[in-house]
């Protein structure tokens, strides 16, 4: 308990690490969708847009019409160009290993840890929740609450989920 290769510590930076392989995987799987054919094809339909809007006039309807059907027709060859681009780069292979070794790695943790506490904190500190975080842990007879793995498991997710979400919106641009 709370010492050693499965301290409280360690299986939080396993869950975050975790979490922030899900969350790379996802970010190389949206940057791996942008190709420079599908660069040019998007410049290209705002550059079409742009020319169709300033032409505003009744004179010019028809021109600007056979603009936005241009780029309508552009359009469709980027969805075209972007479906072909996900069949070739399988990137939900690498995100099923990802949750199959999830779950297999929660599992192990929560039968290594099912009838022994991961960490023992003092009861002052958990006032109002101690009894939630003891769950399947045993009594705290010397004023201290012993968190079991399922609460801190659901903890330590929320946690690395909440602050991979973070560092990838700073970091990644996701």
């Amino acid at each position: 308990m709370g010492g050693g290769f499965l301290s409280p510590l360690s299986i939080f930076l396993l869950v975050a690490a975790l979490h922030l392989l899900d969350r790379l995987l996802e970010f190389v799987k949206k940057r791996g969708s942008r190709s420079g054919e599908q660069r040019r094809l998007r410049e290209e339909i705002n550059k079409l847009l742009k020319e169709a809007s300033s032409l505003s006039t009744p004179s010019t309807f028809a021109q600007a019409a056979k603009l936005r059907r241009l780029a309508a027709a552009k359009e469709k060859e980027l969805v075209r160009n972007q479906e072909e681009n996900n069949k070739e780069k399988s990137y939900d292979s690498y995100a099923r290993v990802l949750m199959i070794s999830k779950v297999l790695i929660y599992a192990g943790l929560i039968w290594l840890f099912w009838s022994i506490p991961v960490a023992a904190v003092p009861q002052h500190l958990l006032q109002p929740f101690g009894k939630i975080f003891s769950w399947r842990a045993g009594d705290a007879t010397s004023g201290q609450v012993m968190v079991g793995i399922i609460p801190w498991l659901v903890l330590t997710s929320r946690t690395s989920k909440f602050l991979c979400e973070k560092l990838s919106k700073s970091f990644f641009h996701v």
